[in-house]
């Protein structure tokens, strides 16, 4: 399996003195998820927590909600000509009686670590219907105190951007601030389909008493990751783009972006922020 760093030579230029010494990288390598051995999807990832990537992969596409619905998650071995495990190849194969929709199977996506969504044919295919909408059964509010706080406590939690700097994290944190689970990756969507999936195979979907915080912008992939869980709050460091806030108007997802200190703009699913506390500590 790879390795999550590795070290490269670099020539470094400090004040006008040159020297020569290695450098920590944040590994890259494409990894293939096939769905009961047809091929489906590459993207480039962060090696580490695949069967999750994978699982939440299928999540974000409509084929998987539950956990029991995965029959098993393996690594295939001789992918290559010479037979050679590379673990960079996984096949998710679906319990008896699981229907995959027709449209997962024909399009053959090549997904980048920047973008989730190429190869898309339309926005149309992406808005796929979740079988966790978001509901407030309990009703999850957040003081923007407690979303000012999150920022730098997942930025404590990232190991592996110490060394390398090259990393996007994704959290999931409860509405008390409690940081449930953290994962990285080299792209800012699978990190976010690590976290999904682990709560599919953990039997945790939804997630509907959650606060994901992404180190990024929220683009509009993220927004539908984030609803596809039943996740009611998306956070994140950046801007979101103009579809992400449609979405999530749309889906009854609260969306917070330029979450930067005490500063933030809401920009939709205003209804969970207290609202009333931030006048007050103004």
């Amino acid at each position: 399996m790879g390795r999550v760093t590795e070290r490269r030579r670099t020539i470094r230029i400090r004040g006008g003195a040159v020297t020569t010494r290695p450098d920590t990288l944040v590994a890259e390598e494409p990894l293939e998820i096939r769905l009961n051995g047809k091929p489906l999807a590459i993207t480039m990832r962060t090696p580490g927590d695949d069967f999750a990537l994978a699982a939440g992969f299928l999540v974000s596409e409509g084929v998987l909600g539950e956990g029991s619905e995965v029959q098993s998650i393996v690594y295939c071995a001789g992918a290559t000509a010479d037979g050679v495990n590379t673990y960079n190849v996984v096949d998710v194969k679906l319990a008896p009686g699981v229907v995959v929709p027709d449209i997962t199977l024909e399009r053959n996506v090549y997904t980048t670590s920047s973008c989730g969504l190429c190869g898309k044919a339309s926005l149309d295919a992406v808005r796929t219907t979740t079988r966790h909408p978001i509901a407030d059964t309990p009703p999850v509010r957040v003081e923007p105190a407690l979303l000012s706080a999150l920022p730098d406590r997942l930025r404590e939690a990232q190991r592996v951007f110490d060394r390398t700097g090259g990393l996007h994290a994704a959290a999931l944190f409860s509405p008390e601030g409690e940081l449930l689970d953290i994962r990285e990756d080299v792209g800012r969507h699978n990190a976010v389909d690590k976290l999904v999936g682990r709560a599919l195979t953990d039997h945790r979907l939804p997630l509907s008493q959650t606060i994901l915080l992404v180190s990024g912008r929220a683009s509009f992939e993220l927004v539908q990751k984030a609803v596809m869980a039943g996740i009611p709050m998306l956070a994140a460091v950046s801007a979101p783009s103009s579809l992400a806030v449609d979405l999530a108007a749309e889906s009854g997802l609260t969306l917070v972006g330029f979450l930067r200190g005490p500063s933030m703009n809401v920009y939709a699913g205003e209804h969970r922020i207290a609202l009333e506390a931030a006048v007050n500590q103004g």
